[in-house]
């Protein structure tokens, strides 16, 4: 499986939101969080901890 992460600023908040994109190809986003996050660093830090979190719980 592979996917797409961007993240983008909201114009109006300007604050940052996660695209996922699956397949990674694809054009439109499979997945877009509401815009909570105050750097792209930051977004993508939260992104990632959610899926770490969620392949450690898979296993068990």
């Amino acid at each position: 499986m592979i996917i797409r992460i961007e993240s983008k600023l909201d114009k109006k908040t300007h604050r940052y939101f996660l695209e996922i994109y699956y397949p990674a190809d694809t054009e439109a986003p499979f997945i877009t969080s509401v815009p909570r996050y105050e750097t792209p660093a930051a977004a993508e830090q939260d992104v990632l901890a959610i899926l770490a979190a969620t392949a450690s719980t898979a296993g068990s």
